[in-house]
This record gives structure tokens, C-alpha cells and sequence, in this order.
């Protein structure tokens, strides 16, 4: 069985006998939701953005962002692709982009 977030135990059975899986970096929308008020005033200059549910294509399904041209067009069921945003100091977040095709 395969599991998001990464951990120590396997949350099921709690076995620690795990081993890592590269993803393909691809998935689909689950749900979504458009921020148009940002919560703090660090993400008040990216507001509107988008925060989504992606299913992988691999099984586990993982918060994050669609980002990129046409982010705020997004629909569930949309196919999107990992691309990783630098935040600094070592720190790398996954976004998603929409495939378009």
C-alpha cells in the first residue's frame, strides 16, 4: 500500500518495513478551492491563488498549488504535472501546473 505523507510506520498496520517510491510527478484535481483573501499578509501578494487536492497517479493524494498561466481556470478533473518552487534556505515545495491537451 502506498501512503502520503512520508513517515516511519505504515499507518495501517504500523510495519516499519517501507521503502520509497519515486512518483511521476502527475496527477488529477481532486477539489480545489480559490483563494481570494490571502489568511496572513506573507501570501497577500499572491492572492488570488489556488489551493487543491491532487490525486497522484501513483494513489496518494496531496494538498498543494496550481500555479502557472491559466491557474485560476482550473477544474476538477484537470490533469496537472509537479514542477518545485525554491522558497530559500534549502527549502523546495511542490507546486502543480495544469496540462493542457
Amino acid at each position: 500500500m502506498k501512503h502520503f505523507m512520508p513517515r516511519n510506520g505504515c499507518p495501517n498496520c504500523w510495519s516499519e518495513d517501507l521503502e520509497w517510491v519515486d512518483a511521476s510527478g502527475r496527477g488529477t484535481v481532486h477539489t480545489f478551492s480559490i483563494v481570494h483573501r490571502a489568511p496572513l499578509p506573507e501570501f497577500a501578494a499572491d492572492a488570488p491563488y489556488v489551493v487543491a487536492m491532487v490525486d497522484l497517479e501513483e494513489g496518494p493524494r496531496m494538498y498543494t498549488n496550481i500555479v502557472g498561466e491559466a491557474a485560476l481556470d482550473v477544474a476538477i478533473g484537470d490533469k496537472v504535472q509537479v514542477r518545485f518552487q525554491d522558497r530559500g534556505e534549502g527549502t523546495v515545495v511542490p507546486q502543480f501546473t495544469r496540462v493542457r491537451g
